[in-house]
C-alpha cells in the first residue's frame, strides 16, 4: 500500500511541476522531444552505476528514470492523449501475453522455445502496428533509429537471424572480417579519387567492417555495447597506470618514446 501511495504522490508532484501558473518554468516549457536527451542520459548513469556496483547510487538512478516515465506520462495527459495509468495497463497485458507459460497452461521444453514464444508473440505486434501505418512488414520493423549504432547493429542482425538469414558456423563469420578488413585496405590505398571521394569509401568500408565485428560479437553471444564498454574501462585503467608509472619516473608522456610507453603499458598488462 505504501507503493501506491508514494507513486501517488509522485505524480502528484510531476502534475504540479507542469502546473501552467504555479509550476516550475523549466519543467512546464518540457516536451516529447526536449526530454529525450535527458531519459538517454538518464539510461547511461543507471547502466554505470550498475557496472560501478554502486546500489546506494542505482536506487537514485531508477527513481531519476523513473521520473522520466511520469515526466512523459504528464505531457501525453495534458495532450489527451493517454495518462500513467494507461502506461501500466498497456504493460500488464503485454508482459501476460508475452509469457502465457507462466500465467496460462501454456508449456515450454526449454529457454529456447520461451524466446522463440516471445518473438513470436513481438512479430505479431510488428504486423499489427505495420497494417495500422499501412506499410509492408518487415522483421526490421521498430528497431529505433536513436539506439547506439552497435545496439542497433546487433538488434538487425538477431531479427535477421530469427528468420534464417545468418551463418550457423563460426568460420565463415571470421572469414567476413578478414574480408572487409582487405576491401578497406584497398581504398586505403587507391591513388585515383580525390581526397574527399577517398575518404567517403574508406568509411563506407570501415562501416562494413564494424558491422561484421558485431556479427561475430553476436555469434559468441556477447553484447557488443556491453564488451566495449567493458575494453573502454580496461584500457582506461591500464592507460592511466601508464601516466603514474611515467609520472613516477620524473617524466611527461610527451617526453617518452612510444617504444618506452609501450614497454610500460606491456609490463602493466602483466600485472
Amino acid at each position: 500500500m505504501r507503493d501506491v501511495d508514494s507513486l501517488q504522490q509522485l505524480l502528484i508532484i510531476m502534475a504540479r511541476l507542469r502546473d501552467p501558473e504555479t509550476g516550475c518554468p523549466w519543467d512546464k516549457k518540457q516536451t516529447f522531444a526536449s526530454v529525450v536527451p535527458h531519459t538517454i542520459e538518464e539510461v547511461y548513469e543507471l547502466a554505470d552505476a550498475i557496472e560501478q556496483q554502486d546500489f546506494s547510487d542505482l536506487k537514485g538512478e531508477l527513481g531519476d528514470l523513473l521520473f522520466q516515465v511520469v515526466f512523459y506520462a504528464q505531457i501525453a495527459k495534458e495532450q489527451g492523449l493517454f495518462e500513467f495509468s494507461d502506461i501500466l495497463e498497456t504493460l500488464n497485458e503485454k508482459l501476460v501475453r508475452r509469457h502465457p507459460h507462466v500465467f496460462s497452461e501454456a508449456r515450454f521444453e526449454n529457454e529456447k522455445a520461451v524466446h522463440a514464444n516471445w518473438e513470436k508473440e513481438k512479430q505479431k505486434e510488428r504486423l499489427l502496428k505495420a497494417k495500422q501505418m499501412q506499410q509492408a512488414e518487415s522483421v526490421l520493423d521498430n528497431i529505433p533509429l536513436a539506439l547506439p549504432a552497435l545496439n542497433r547493429a546487433h538488434k538487425i542482425q538477431k531479427r535477421c537471424a530469427n528468420v534464417g538469414f545468418d551463418w550457423a558456423e563460426l568460420d565463415p563469420v571470421v572469414a567476413k572480417i578478414h574480408e572487409e578488413i582487405d576491401e578497406v585496405l584497398v581504398e586505403v590505398k587507391r591513388t585515383d579519387l580525390t581526397e574527399q571521394e577517398k575518404q567517403a569509401r574508406v568509411e563506407d568500408e570501415l562501416g562494413d567492417l564494424l558491422f561484421a565485428n558485431v556479427n561475430l560479437v553476436r555469434h559468441l553471444n556477447a553484447n557488443p555495447e556491453t564488451v566495449l564498454r567493458q575494453a573502454n574501462q580496461k584500457f582506461e585503467k591500464r592507460f592511466r597506470l601508464v601516466e603514474q608509472a611515467v609520472e613516477k619516473q620524473g617524466k611527461k608522456m610527451q617526453d617518452c618514446s612510444l617504444t618506452e610507453l609501450d614497454g610500460i603499458w606491456n609490463e602493466i598488462k602483466k600485472l
